[in-house]
């Protein structure tokens, strides 16, 4: 059952806001009155910052235009084709694609900046007397923050509390970032909440622990990261004491369970989420069909983004995450989840056409540009999440993934291949193939560790920063050739550059 708690805290502050102080103290109440109610009054303020800061990660994440198109847009997994007029934008989603962003892209700033607006305000949280579990998860909240910010653009602006706004943030870099994030999360653990995993938890520290661990020697030098065995260790305690949590994490028989309406309730890989209340209370989850599916599919979308032939060609046929019918959409709509390719039907089996008249068959062939008469058809197309047939274009109800038990899985996995036990990050790789129905692999290397995170994770947001910390992110590969090594962080926006004298241009933009 979701938490519908929004309801409840507006309620509160509502009450607060409207009560007479002076009338409600009265000379009849005892002191200890008096502060149980002034208390109540100051939860409930921090409540509904903290709500909000909450509320603040729908607009980098869930946006196609935000994070996820840094991380996902610029790897060898996804790519945003020009169709004729459609989704040229003076070629920004090419930029992304052939890792030629300037520092005047115009989704790459307000990006910097929403990731930046949760730093502040959960800072700003710890201004307000919170109790200890309150400035716990706004301190998660900022460390998550902190850690996407560093990952992108290696400079993270940060204040302390209470610290004067009129000057310029100090500015923390790579590993001295992942420093910050690691000890603030140790600090905070026991005060984070057992759950429920639409609210920042310690499962869900335990996972950022771990990615900060994992990526470390990559933050302090992307081109030839390292790995330290002390974090290698800290990332396998870390997975096992979540494998262990109470809460009882497994895979999920449905690998779409984890992305579709009502997935919280339906996986129980699921640890963190942005909460989206269907009808009423969402982020903009339904641009993740909305961006790929073609206009005259049900439900109809912006024919987008698609993934590319070389990485759909790697996965096994038998495997149940390249795609499947899904109760509740396909029978609803005729399509399926996963990667649309071929003839794509209605409801009824009714092969469909785009709009140039053509079957709308989607072809593994695409290219950044197109401007043949079937522009409309070429390309994969990728259902990660199914969409809410009953809310469809907007106020969803897929809460947004950010960690989830498989990704915990595949980074103990890793962890042990690094260290050298090869053997045991194997026997997790093949536990995860076995659920989704491929064959076990014979042996386990760097290079397929890395495509096993392709087939588990693909258009999560994680593919960039996987590229880096394996080496792989420079190569060239379809649409696009080998990449100038400044490409290994983005560059700081102008906007930013001109207001904080602390930040400094990245190399080589």
């Amino acid at each position: 059952m979701k938490i519908k708690f929004p309801i409840i805290l507006f309620l509160l502050i509502g009450v607060f806001a409207c009560t007479d102080l002076e009338e409600e103290l009265r000379e009849d109440l005892t002191g200890a009155q008096a502060k149980a109610i002034l208390e109540s009054s100051s939860k409930a303020e921090v409540d509904a910052l903290l709500l909000s800061a909450y509320r603040d990660l729908r607009t980098p994440f869930q946006s196609q235009t935000g994070f996820w198109a840094t991380q996902e847009l610029t790897s060898d997994a996804a790519i945003p084709p020009t169709r004729g007029g459609d989704w040229d934008d003076n070629g920004k989603w090419r930029a992304l694609h052939l890792h030629n962003v300037d520092a005047d892209h115009p989704d790459q700033g307000p990006t910097f900046n929403n990731l930046l607006k949760i730093v502040f305000n959960t800072t700003n949280i710890l201004t307000f007397g919170p109790d200890a579990s309150q400035a716990a998860q706004a301190k998660f909240l900022r460390a998550f923050a902190i850690f996407c910010v560093a990952d992108g653009w290696n400079q993270v602006p940060v204040r302390e509390p209470g610290e004067n706004l009129l000057e310029a943030p100090r500015v923390l870099k790579g590993s001295e970032a992942l420093d910050f994030i690691i000890d603030e999360l140790n600090a905070i653990m026991n005060d984070l909440p057992d759950g429920p995993p639409t609210i920042a938890n310690k499962d869900a520290a335990k996972v950022l622990l771990m990615k900060a661990h994992l990526n470390r020697g990559t933050f302090a030098d992307r081109s030839n990261p390292s790995f330290e065995t002390s974090d290698l260790d800290q990332v396998i305690s870390l997975a096992d004491q979540v494998i262990g949590s109470p809460i009882g994490y497994a895979l999920a028989d449905n690998y779409f369970d984890n992305f579709a309406p009502q997935n919280t309730q339906k996986s129980p890989e699921i640890i963190w989420v942005e909460e989206n209340l269907g009808g009423s209370s969402s982020g903009d989850v339904h641009t993740r069909w909305f961006m790929t599916m073609h206009y005259n599919q049900n439900p109809s979308g912006w024919n987008g983004f698609a993934t590319l032939s070389d990485f759909y060609d790697k996965f096994d046929p038998s495997d149940a995450r390249i795609g499947a019918e899904y109760e509740g959409f396909t029978d609803l709509t005729g399509v399926r989840a996963g990667f649309l390719v071929g003839q794509q039907v209605d409801v009824d089996g009714n092969a469909l056409d785009d709009r140039k008249g053509n079957k709308l068959a989607f072809t593994p062939e695409v290219s950044l540009i197109e401007s043949a008469n079937n522009l409309e058809i070429t390309g994969m197309r990728v259902i990660k999440y199914p969409p809410d047939m009953v809310n469809p274009g907007g106020n969803s109800d897929n809460d947004y993934v950010h960690f989830r038990f498989a990704d915990v899985l595949l980074m103990k996995a890793e962890a042990l291949l690094r260290k050298g036990d090869a053997g045991s990050g194997l026997s997790i790789v093949n536990e995860i193939r076995t659920k989704r129905g491929v064959a076990p692999l014979a042996s386990l290397n760097l290079d397929n560790m890395l495509d096993e995170r392709g087939f588990e994770m693909y258009w999560e947001g994680w593919r960039r920063q996987d590229l880096i910390r394996f080496g792989k992110f420079l190569d060239g590969w379809q649409e696009k050739p080998a990449s100038d090594s400044k490409a290994l962080v983005m560059p700081i926006p102008n906007g930013a550059l001109a207001v904080n004298p602390n930040l400094t241009q990245n190399p080589g933009y």
